[in-house]
């Protein structure tokens, strides 16, 4: 009765460790799931996030995001790198990602154009 036991505790652990998502697996799922449910969305009045994505040959977490109005302007967006550092820094919502090395990518388009206003990609030793 004893080998018994072990043995369905045995399978049933290979058969449940065999079903874990990676972290990257995760992370690729849950944009995917959030791109389709809520996008495009507006952050603020200016800002429309267009899609989340994530990018496994570079390890990176990719946003899209749509500036108008008073936003949709060059020379404003021109530093926002270091707003998007403190960000980063300071959110505990992507502390998993932070931890195991994600880059994470920032684009912002033209709501007037289809131009790319900027893009900015942070890197481990950016957000640490």
């Amino acid at each position: 009765m004893n080998k018994i036991t072990f043995t369905l505790s045995l399978i049933t652990l290979i058969i449940f460790s065999g079903c874990q998502e990676s972290l990257e697996e995760r992370c690729a799922r849950e944009l995917k799931e959030h791109t389709a449910k809520n996008c495009p969305v507006y952050i603020d009045k200016f800002t429309i996030q267009d899609s989340a994505v994530y990018e496994a040959n570079t390890h990176t977490i990719h946003y899209y995001y749509t500036l108008e109005g008073a936003a949709d302007n060059r020379n404003l967006v021109s530093n926002a790198r270091s707003v998007l550092i403190e960000q980063l820094r300071n959110t505990t919502a992507m502390r998993a990602y932070k931890e195991n090395g994600f880059n994470f990518q920032y684009t912002y388009r033209s709501a007037s154009g289809d131009s790319i206003l900027t893009s900015i990609r942070l890197t481990e030793k950016d957000y640490k």
